[in-house]
């Protein structure tokens, strides 16, 4: 089975997922370590990424994903998936493959990602991942106010692992 954890940069995906990954005793993927340098450096500069910019970013998620089910692995992914057709792109196979909408206030992922260090997602992109955020409306949703643990164990709940 594999995980996607999603939503905007600070909700929490890569916290949430290691936790979630570590008490199942899965593997853990950050799909940030899936953009090319180049996506990297924009971000890091504050320039929101292009449709083009993402596609590969997205094919090279998908093949991954595919390989992943092809080897009956149990993985947890960390990927934003903000747009209904990413998630779409990413879901190749509905009954293997859940998504989990870390969901939070501006005010909220603000505060954090003014607070996090060593990252290169600056808090400047933060207006253009809400705007570009389509809300999943058939995933298991956490209100990311709530404790790690608590979240994590919510999830675990809602998809009876």
């Amino acid at each position: 089975m594999i995980i996607i954890v999603m939503g905007v940069s600070g909700s929490g995906k890569t916290t949430i997922g290691k936790l979630l990954a570590d008490s199942l005793g899965w593997e853990f993927i950050d799909a940030d370590s899936f953009h090319s340098p180049e996506n990297v450096d924009k971000m890091r500069r504050g320039i929101p990424l292009t449709e083009a910019d993402r596609m590969p970013w997205l094919q090279d998620l998908q093949a991954a994903i595919k390989h992943w089910l092809q080897e009956n692995k149990n993985v947890v992914l960390a990927c934003s998936a903000l747009k209904d057709s990413y998630r779409q792109f990413l879901v190749s196979d509905s009954d293997r493959t859940k998504l989990v909408y870390l969901k939070g206030s501006y005010e909220l992922i603000q505060i954090r990602l003014k607070e996090r260090s060593n990252h290169y997602m600056s808090e400047k992109l933060l207006n253009s991942q809400f705007d570009t955020l389509e809300e999943p409306l058939d995933t298991i949703s956490m209100d990311v106010a709530q404790p790690p643990q608590i979240i994590v164990q919510n999830i675990r709940t809602a998809l009876r692992l």
